[in-house]
């Protein structure tokens, strides 16, 4: 902001350019205190997960995706299981 009002005071579209870009991360600040700190927000809230996993109704497990062809391949390591039995 100093360079900006100091060195372009007259550059419309830059200043223009810091608003909107402080205006976002104020919005991204806000959305993670929201959020707790979290990256993205939960599907369900953890009491549901824990019971649909007491119940069975979910199966609780590990996303494993390969690096280099990560929209091709992955697979589930589902816990409590053998490392040879996956989903």
């Amino acid at each position: 902001q100093n360079y900006l009002d100091n060195f372009w005071p007259d550059l419309k579209a830059a200043h223009e350019l810091f608003d909107s870009i402080l205006q976002a991360r104020r919005e991204r600040e806000s959305e993670s205190q929201e959020n707790k700190g979290k990256e993205y927000p939960e599907h369900l809230p953890v009491e549901v997960l824990e019971a649909g996993i007491k119940s069975g109704r979910y199966i609780k497990g590990t996303l494993n995706v390969n690096k280099h062809r990560a929209q091709l391949e992955a697979f589930v390591r589902l816990e409590g299981f053998g490392s040879k039995e996956t989903g």
